[in-house]
């Protein structure tokens, strides 16, 4: 075989073979693309990156971008995988654990000034001197009054590293200069129970805000303390309660349930499933149990009531909770960012998960509340939406539904009487808190006569002058009595003074009591108590 012939027969694949190498060689010394010689995948994100930083119109930043996209990333999977920028990562964390570092002080912005509403027992703030009433006027040397600050402004300038300090000058109502204090940051604990106290000599109340670090041991001391003081009937509150760690959730369940019944099990594509099981230690697993949820009772609230629903171990009051039965896990990044991805979803001892639907979007998922509210739900419930195979059977028979919440065995409306339209025009102006705060401010020294809760609410009263006073408050404030609609809620108005003013003078040990006066699912809740053996 000649030359010419060997060079004719070898020639296609010598040409193929530099057709390969050229295009490698265009790949790799690209700046626009990104190909993995070893795995043979082809980085399109980042090369939409590039593209962006290489050619848009403005100017935008690399981390920017890549936060942009792994937020959108995240929310095409389901509404509870969220990335936390490093700069928000403990303003996320914080509720969880128990605790933050700061001065110690309860505010809001009141004719916009900051307002201390309460400082904290033990605290930064209480040690250094501020009382309840101080308006902030200035923060580390700059001005802070009547320039519109918001709340968030505020927590950013007041919360800190331990140690470090805060500079703060106020103006305190009778005193004609201004003071100023230094302040050392501290940490500052966060309590998950915001009241227990005895309802009668036999009732117990306890209301659990979330589930933290602390909630296990919060809720052991108050179930001791409710127990010494004579109680053998609790109804426990969990409405607002968006939920938090799922092994706080565990441990509190655990105290109403007794041996090896099931709390909950989880269960993921690459999370095997795990079953939580109640041991015997738990402090209350006999007695009767009211659980309170409503719309707002979220996750690990929504694995309380299940177990407890599921177990037939005591009656669920209130309306639908949100409908959260998704577990996620922090994966922490290295730049400080971190990312909670969705890696199983919870199920309740009858096997239903609660997860409402997500299908159709965020934005859709979010307004599902609102979508509830225009159906009528929130007057009347609705379990005609189930179907068959989201029913369930608890032990005794009852019949439980899964797909969109925990329903109660007691449905309790949010009632819409037009009689009601003057009450709640000042609801929702927040005319009565505001009231309440104003007189207690110009009042401190003659309502610090009263030194406990008890004192309190048997000693105080709103009597005709004070309530005198918020009519013409109210007007003021664009609220015109309404002859007939104020007969109707007289009495509610007055309690709910008085409760507010309650908390701002002893906090919410003060307000509740008062308050859960006007409260149709906890005196529901009461009346079923008493019915029980």
């Amino acid at each position: 075989m000649n030359e010419n012939s060997i060079k004719s027969k070898y020639l296609p694949i010598f040409l193929s073979i530099a057709i390969v190498i050229g295009i490698l060689i265009g790949i790799l010394i690209s700046g626009n693309n990104t190909f993995n010689l070893k795995s043979k995948t082809y980085d399109k994100i980042n090369d939409v990156i590039n593209f962006v930083l290489q050619d848009y119109v403005d100017t935008i930043s690399r981390d920017k971008l890549q936060e942009k996209a792994i937020t959108g990333m995240l929310e095409s999977l389901d509404p509870h995988s969220v990335y936390i920028p490093a700069e928000d990562f403990n303003d996320a964390n914080d509720p969880l654990m128990g605790n933050f570092e700061g001065i110690g002080v309860q505010f809001r912005i009141q004719n916009d000034t900051i307002m201390v509403v309460n400082t904290i027992t033990g605290g930064p703030s209480e040690k250094a001197g501020l009382f309840a009433g101080d308006r902030i006027i200035n923060i580390d040397g700059k001005n802070v009054a009547k320039i519109g600050i918001k709340d968030t402004d505020v927590i950013k300038k007041l919360k800190g590293k331990k140690g470090t300090k805060v500079k703060v000058a106020i103006y305190r109502r009778g005193v004609n200069h201004m003071l100023s204090f230094d302040i050392v940051r501290d940490v500052i604990p966060t309590y998950s129970i915001d009241i227990s106290y005895m309802v009668d000599k036999n009732i117990g109340y306890i209301k659990l805000s979330k589930f933290s670090a602390t909630t296990s041991n919060e809720l052991n001391e108050a179930l001791t303390q409710l127990k010494y003081k004579g109680m053998n009937k609790l109804i426990f509150d969990l409405r607002g309660n968006g939920g938090g760690l799922l092994n706080s959730a565990i441990d509190v369940a655990d105290q109403f349930l007794s041996s090896h019944k099931i709390i909950v099990y989880t269960e993921g594509k690459n999370r095997p499933k795990q079953i939580a099981s109640a041991t015997s230690e738990g402090l209350f697993e006999k007695e009767p149990l009211i659980i309170l949820i409503d719309e707002f009772s979220a996750s690990a609230s929504e694995i309380i009531a299940g177990a407890i629903q599921d177990n037939d171990r005591g009656l669920i009051i209130g309306r639908r909770s949100f409908g959260k039965g998704l577990v996620q896990e922090p994966f922490n990044l290295t730049d400080g960012s971190s990312v909670r991805l969705t890696v199983a979803r919870y199920h309740t001892p009858t096997g239903r998960c609660i997860q409402k639907s997500y299908e159709h979007g965020l934005s859709e998922y979010m307004n599902d509340l609102n979508e509830r509210y225009l159906n009528g739900e929130f007057e009347k419930p609705d379990t005609t939406k189930f179907a068959d195979s989201l029913k369930y059977k608890t032990p005794k028979g009852k019949i439980v539904y899964g797909g969109g919440g925990i329903m109660p065995d007691i449905y309790i409306s949010m009632h819409a009487d037009k009689n009601l339209e003057y009450y709640n025009q000042l609801i929702n102006k927040g005319l009565i808190y505001q009231f309440a705060f104003e007189y207690t401010d110009k009042n401190r020294k003659l309502l610090s006569a009263y030194k406990n809760v008890d004192d309190f609410n048997s000693k105080f009263t709103i009597n005709n002058l004070i309530f005198n006073e918020f009519i013409n408050y109210t007007t003021a404030n664009g609220v015109k009595k309404d002859a007939k609609g104020f007969v109707e809620s007289q009495e509610k108005i007055k309690i709910l003074i008085k409760a507010f003013i309650a908390r701002n003078l002893l906090d919410d040990k003060g307000f509740y009591p008062i308050y859960l006066k006007t409260d149709n699912a906890f005196l529901r809740a009461v009346d079923e108590m008493k019915k029980a053996k």
